[in-house]
């Protein structure tokens, strides 16, 4: 199993002290962040893609190449690309530009995004929601297939044999499908037989594999070998030296941020209850010591029938860096050789 951690380059004010970083000072310390991830041992690094004040992700493949300098063997991940946004062409360009740059080492994740800022601020209309996203998928894939591109849509010129460049280093560029909790999106994955992740942030995740055994489904009835049809899981989660240390460390930013999208989205306030809950064995919330959080990891790579790869976003809760770069050094040095060694694993390469 791969073990990473995703980043939004949060730049909202600490919970604790009201203090909140330059633009500047984040992006140095995400990328300080990137390169001790690649020092012990992580797998992968995802950076996501907003366009609000709060984050400074608007473009991950500029991050993830400043990244790329910095690290050896760290795969580099967009976390996700809101494909409904892109023009498929420049977004396969820039990420086969950072596969040239890292020897290698990048990825897509695409999916429709958890925000629609993007839409008004790049001219589309809300309502093309999921047909924009399917269109793209399209073209995207045709794209990574093919040099010279014949393609024609509903919101976007045709491409009647132009050629697409730089070619990655990679053969295929892997593409991932990120996904919430919309079925389709399940299904369609499988039935492109792309990689699939998994964004659980609430609840409980086991409530999630009917879903991926219908992605497993789809893919099987499209013909797609099960070794192809490969699951990671996006959780919060945050290690430190103990399970009290990490609870209270991490509970004042967490409540903050979700409260505060709350107000957006209808939720009500978010408590220290609702937060001890969701950190408890059966809770979506990865938040514990270096035991706690394997065996968590272990409990869902179960329940949920087999995982490839987990990713720690561990930004929401707008940390100081130097907890946050203590908690990477022990999801690297702590959480994943258990995890490793339990599970006997060969790492994945997806």
């Amino acid at each position: 199993m791969q073990i990473g951690i995703d980043s939004f380059a949060s730049v909202m004010s600490d919970a604790a002290t009201g203090v909140t970083l330059s633009p500047a000072e984040r992006l140095h310390n995400l990328l300080e962040e990137i390169e001790l991830a690649d020092q012990v041992g992580l797998d992968v690094f995802g950076v996501g893609e907003h366009h609000r004040r709060e984050f400074l992700d608007s473009a991950p493949s500029v991050i993830l190449a400043a990244a790329a300098s910095r690290t050896k063997r760290i795969r580099l991940t967009s976390a996700v690309s809101v494909l409904s946004a892109h023009d498929p062409v420049r977004l396969f360009q820039e990420f086969a530009t950072l596969d040239l740059i890292s020897n290698g080492r990048a990825e897509i994740v695409v999916g429709r995004g958890s925000f629609v800022e993007a839409f008004p601020l790049f001219g589309l209309d809300t309502n093309d929601y999921d047909s924009l996203f399917a269109e793209k998928l399209e073209l995207l894939l045709n794209i990574r297939d093919n040099v010279e591109v014949h393609w024609s849509g509903k919101h976007r010129a045709p491409l009647t044999g132009q050629s697409v460049y730089p070619r990655p280093l990679q053969n295929p560029l892997p593409i991932w499908i990120g996904v919430g909790g919309t079925p389709a999106s399940f299904a369609r994955a499988g039935a492109l037989g792309l990689p699939l992740m998994v964004a659980i942030i609430g609840g409980e995740p086991r409530r999630f594999r009917p879903l991926i055994d219908l992605y497993r489904d789809e893919g099987r009835r499209a013909g797609h070998a099960p070794e192809q049809l490969t699951v990671g899981l996006h959780s919060i989660g945050f290690v430190a030296d103990t399970v009290a240390t990490a609870a209270d460390d991490f509970y004042p930013g967490y409540a903050h941020t979700f409260t505060e999208l709350g107000r957006e989205r209808g939720w009500p306030p978010t408590t220290r209850a609702h937060f001890d809950a969701m950190r408890g064995p059966l809770g979506a919330l990865l938040v514990g010591d270096a035991e706690m959080v394997a065996e968590k990891i272990l409990y869902n790579n179960e329940v949920l029938g087999g995982l490839s790869r987990i990713t720690f976003q561990m930004g929401v809760s707008t940390l100081p860096h130097v907890k946050l770069m203590h908690a990477i050094e022990l999801l690297g040095t702590r959480v994943a050789p258990i995890v490793r060694k339990a599970l006997g694993s060969v790492q994945v390469r997806v």
